[in-house]
């Protein structure tokens, strides 16, 4: 069964034994789950996994046998997870992947054709102004998260499974993936922001062809599209994530890397170059002037390792966030 077919009439499809890449670190791993997310406030994990290890957080999308289908209880746990890694000064860096043979293959179909009805799911009256949805949810949770976030797209990732991974900062995929944004072949429009981001990401005229196509693609025909930092064989999509995760944690300095992404991700709403320029020189002033300026420095002259101490949660500028937010 293809993705596109699983789309429409979904059916579980067990992964093969050991599911996907193989971590053997996992036994040295904080595990997150359960009752040590409810420690630090968050929800217990049931469709996620939340693992930390030496600053890098791996999220993993946990419904294998679904292919990691995307439903409001996981929608409900990204959010979640997303909030606590801002937070968490232990997180320097985000990985997202998915368990077993998929990435994501969209969302959830299983209840028939009302599934993208709010109305009928929820048996009540839900009026237009009231809903929000989902996938947009978990893309403003990523695209407000201050620490850098990878998508290790390990297989096929098709609607909200490819469109939830356009806020994060990377994205490495495996050659043999499918990918498709395929809403115009369910008769909806896209969603996650993705409207906003894809043309961003790809051009607004590649944007266009696989909107209004729908059509589902390997990831290696369209490797040179923008889309993709990566596209590696399959099994390696993980390990590429990982090297890229590490290096941002040991050699960089949290608070220029959240100041970093700020920039780049609302310089693309300015204008104009100047008002980036005003931007630009305020937040260099300031870094200018605090304690990991002088050991970037420091440890560049000196021919060692930085040791950087400033915390996201306590040390960022008093000017940040300088753009103003909409209420959603």
């Amino acid at each position: 069964m293809g993705v596109e077919e699983l789309l429409v009439s979904p059916s579980p499809l067990s992964p093969p034994a050991g599911g996907g890449e193989s971590r053997s670190r996992a036994e040295s791993q904080r595990v997150i789950v359960g009752i040590g997310l409810e420690r630090e406030g968050v929800m217990e994990l049931t469709q996620t996994k939340y693992e930390i290890e030496n600053g890098i957080a791996v999220v993993t999308l946990y419904r294998p046998e679904q292919l990691n289908a995307f439903t409001h209880t996981m929608r409900r746990e990204l959010v979640e997870i997303f909030a606590a890694a801002d937070q968490d000064d232990s997180v320097r860096t985000v990985v997202v992947t998915g368990s077993g043979k998929a990435f994501c293959a969209g969302a959830d179909l299983s209840s028939g054709g009302s599934a993208f009805n709010r109305s009928e799911q929820e048996g009540r009256k839900v009026g237009i102004s009231e809903h929000r949805d989902g996938g947009g949810q978990v893309a403003l949770a990523v695209f407000k998260c201050r620490k850098p976030v990878i998508a290790a797209i390990n297989g096929h990732a098709v609607g909200v499974g490819i469109t939830m991974t356009l806020p994060m900062d990377l994205r490495i995929v495996s050659e043999e993936a499918k990918i498709g944004f395929v809403f115009t072949r369910r008769g909806v429009v896209p969603e996650a922001c993705s409207s906003w981001f894809l043309p961003r990401i790809v051009g607004i005229s590649k944007a266009a062809e696989w909107i209004y196509t729908g059509r589902v693609f390997r990831a290696s025909e369209e490797a040179a599209s923008g889309l993709f930092n990566y596209v590696v064989p399959q099994g390696h999509v993980l390990d590429k994530a990982m090297r890229i995760a590490q290096e941002i944690a040991q050699n960089t300095s949290a608070v220029s890397v959240a100041l970093s992404k700020a920039l780049l991700w609302h310089g693309l709403a300015e204008g104009d170059p100047q008002s980036v320029h005003l931007v630009d020189s305020r937040c260099f002033y300031w870094m200018g002037h605090e304690r990991d300026s002088r050991e970037g420095v420091e440890s560049f002259l000196e021919k060692r390792s930085p040791k950087f101490a400033m915390k996201v949660s306590t040390d960022m500028p008093d000017f940040y966030p300088w753009w103003k937010e909409p209420k959603v």
